[in-house]
């Protein structure tokens, strides 16, 4: 018990001392102590424990009224909530010490911690949002929170590959680490050079960074630069690859991870050659990539390429996997990567054919980029990434050919 109010006394101090630092004129440095030494005290005694814990809600309830009331008599034209929220807040804290959850204590003081000292920045970004942004982020909560939960999970179709739940799973995470790459590129703003721009429209979307710079290559000025960014989001494929890999086959990781991140280490030279001397380069976003129709399109997508693996393995061998893998990557690299990296985990390819059509899947998406800047680009800007992406698909030939 002595050791549970030490630590809700510490915890206390430690988002009290916050508040002395913002000058609250609620509760400061002594009165966050004294609220969660009081919530662990009542969580320590009674033997009802509900109607202990209710009545010093009530009574740290009653007392922040009294402080608000006071504070708006005061003058206060913004009263606010967020301190009296937080105090509620930490008396649960109090009381969840005392009741041997100290983890979950820790984890709500910390974000309350965050979440009162970065009102500035969070106000901030909540003003720069606009109407499509907000969109997006609803767009992400529905297909997360609604739709996945609804759908079965369960295998379909002829070969059993075709689990709704899962397909869908893929989506919220393609999703999810596009729109989070998003959010970086809002936050970065101007203060982004080719390098960000780079690495957080290969998160985004390789293909389309590579359309958008290749249009402005067209400028030779930003030559260089364009070029630069190419380079380096098609380096970022292979670490959102080994990324996808990670998450959904954790278990199969080691086997098929190497080769990919032997290429990725190819790549980041090529792009670390490719920025050398490059002026900054100001990101201009896109619209949010969270939108419906792009999350059925890659689910529909992801489907049909996992039923293509499956039935090209059956009928044709690995030639046919293979050419399903490149149609496959022209025009999107998560697609065949998820879906490939189900089928070994769940033991129906080999690990090491399935590297294989993973590697196949980005080189053709490198050739289909290759033919964007062909034709939305210049030829002078052509000349400029061709020997990037040809050393690329050299050393990814050479590994598909000879590594054991």
């Amino acid at each position: 018990m002595v050791q549970a109010l030490l630590i809700a006394a510490a915890l206390g101090l430690l988002v009290g001392l916050q508040r002395e630092w913002s000058k609250s004129r609620v509760a400061g440095i002594r009165t966050f102590p004294l609220i969660t030494l009081f919530g662990a005290l009542v969580g320590g005694i009674g033997e009802d424990f509900t109607m202990v814990v209710s009545a010093g809600l009530l009574a740290v309830a009653a007392m922040l009224v009294v402080a608000n009331v006071a504070k708006i008599r005061a003058g206060a034209k913004d009263p606010g909530m967020t301190t009296e929220f937080a105090a509620l807040a930490m008396y649960g804290v109090g009381v969840a010490v005392t009741r041997g959850q100290v983890l979950p204590a820790i984890v709500v003081t910390g974000c309350v911690a965050v979440l009162l000292q970065f009102k500035e920045t969070l106000h901030s970004f909540a003003s720069s949002m606009d109407e499509a942004d907000i969109r997006a982020g609803a767009r992400l909560a529905l297909i997360a929170l609604v739709i996945l939960p609804a759908l079965p999970d369960q295998g379909y179709g002829p070969y059993g590959v075709i689990n709704p739940f899962r397909v869908w799973l893929m989506v919220v995470l393609i999703v999810g680490i596009s729109l989070a790459a998003y959010v970086s590129y809002r936050l970065l703003g101007a203060r982004a050079g080719s390098w960000s721009a780079g690495l957080l429209g290969g998160l985004i979307s390789s293909t389309a960074t590579t359309t958008t710079y290749a249009q402005r290559a067209l400028d030779p000025t930003r030559l260089a630069g364009s070029t630069a960014v190419i380079v380096t989001a098609s380096a970022v494929v292979f670490g959102r690859v080994l990324l996808e890999i990670a998450v959904v086959g954790p278990a199969v990781f080691a086997q098929t991870a190497p080769p990919l991140a032997l290429m990725m280490c190819v790549m980041a030279m090529l792009a670390y050659l490719s920025q050398r001397h490059v002026a900054s380069v100001e990101p201009e976003p896109e619209e949010p990539p969270s939108t419906m129709k792009t999350a059925i399109v890659f689910g529909l997508m992801y489907a049909v390429v996992l039923f293509a693996i499956a039935a090209s393995r059956q009928y044709f061998g690995s030639i046919g996997m293979f050419a399903v893998a490149a149609l496959s990557g022209l025009t999107d690299v998560d697609a065949i990567t998820l879906s490939t990296v189900h089928l070994v985990d769940s033991g129906g390819l080999a690990a090491d054919l399935g590297w294989r059509l993973i590697l196949t899947g980005i080189m053709s998406n490198l050739l289909f980029k290759a033919g964007i800047v062909a034709v939305i680009g210049s030829t002078k800007t052509l000349r400029t990434v061709a020997p990037y992406f040809a050393t690329a698909l050299l050393c990814g030939t050479l590994l598909l050919i000879f590594w054991r």
